[in-house]
């Protein structure tokens, strides 16, 4: 097929706009945002009134872009500068109109980020989310046909990496939380570390926490992307999973991607991380920090349990086929299922 991916150039965005080429299709990659003026301001009116006020500067871009030509699907990722306006643009160049979102547009975290991709909804010809509570509520505001599926890793930027001699002395870690500081996970992690947790913490805004005089010692930078971290992750024995709380999650990218690349998941218990792996067998689920902090330290002290643990979570994830080709497989069987 022939394949308009609106999303942004980076991150998951592009890990799934590449998984359609690699699944033989021709995908034309435009990040909406590019398309707008580099101003400050526009990234301030979407997430304070929305993506409609930007609605004019994003249908012109578009359809400056599109002229002369037709796809077979345009797949809209995120979609928060995408209003009903811009979905009539792109349905005259485009024979079908999907939307993927992993975010949580349904809910309050973001204000009104999302606005314009509410508005939208009912024009899709199929509505993508990643959390069964997002069903109803898509259905509720028009959507013709949702399904969810899991997020998911990347089987190529999730792959394990041979690491060097020198690649595990840099990133060679007991326990690690990669991710961005949030409110509650200062606390979890300073008592994980109370506890006497060996804690590794990488990512960003960690030093407007107020815990962050007890998690200073713990901390190793700021994010890290591609390669860099794979080897983190590989190079952990154990790695933490914290949800979203304001994003509603019950599971993360993490999720999958902690497992692809061979290292073990120590994450919070929900219906969602229970459905993936047997819990003690193929991934370690605590309730609170305490339980947490136990399970870590068991398994510190027991390698072969945890290396066993660790492989066969690897496995199960490439069982349950929690990657971007076998994910989008489903969404275009969807949408021709509904198309039917």
């Amino acid at each position: 097929m022939s394949i308009l991916y609106l999303g942004t150039g980076g991150g998951t965005s592009r890990d799934r706009a590449n998984a359609y080429r690699r699944m033989g299709h021709e995908v034309l990659h435009l990040d909406p945002r590019s398309m707008l003026p580099a101003s400050v301001w526009i990234d301030r009116l979407l997430w304070r009134v929305g993506g409609g006020l930007l609605s004019h500067w994003t249908c012109k871009a578009l359809a400056a872009r599109l002229a002369g030509t037709h796809y077979d699907l345009c797949h809209v990722d995120s979609g928060e500068y995408i209003t009903p306006a811009a979905l009539g643009l792109l349905r005259r160049h485009c024979a079908k109109v999907i939307s993927y979102n992993i975010d949580d547009p349904y809910g309050p975290r973001d204000g009104r980020r999302f606005a314009a991709y509410r508005a939208a909804v009912p024009h899709y010809d199929l509505v993508v989310v990643v959390r069964a509570l997002n069903v109803p509520e898509a259905r509720a505001l028009g959507a013709r046909h949702v399904i969810r599926v899991n997020m998911s890793a990347d089987e190529l930027k999730h792959a394990p990496l041979v690491l060097s001699e020198a690649d595990r002395a840099e990133w060679a870690s007991e326990v690690l939380f990669i991710g961005t500081w949030m409110p509650e996970r200062g606390p979890f992690l300073a008592e994980l570390l109370r506890l006497g947790v060996p804690l590794t913490i990488r990512g960003a805004r960690w030093q407007r926490a107020p815990e962050w005089p007890q998690l200073a010692a713990a901390y190793r930078g700021p994010a890290v992307f591609g390669a860099d971290y794979a080897k983190a992750i590989q190079g952990a024995r154990i790695n933490i999973g914290l949800l979203s709380k304001e994003n509603r999650d019950l599971h993360t990218t993490r999720s999958l991607e902690i497992p692809a690349l061979g290292s073990l998941l120590c994450a919070e218990r929900t219906p969602d991380h229970k459905d993936m792996y047997s819990e003690g067998r193929e991934a370690v689920f605590w309730a609170d920090a305490a339980e947490c902090a136990r399970q870590c330290l068991e398994l510190l002290a027991d390698e072969s349990r945890r290396a066993a643990m660790a492989a066969a979570g690897q496995r199960r994830v490439h069982a349950n086929r929690d990657f971007n080709e076998p994910m989008l497989e489903k969404v275009l069987g969807a949408l021709r299922a509904a198309s039917a």
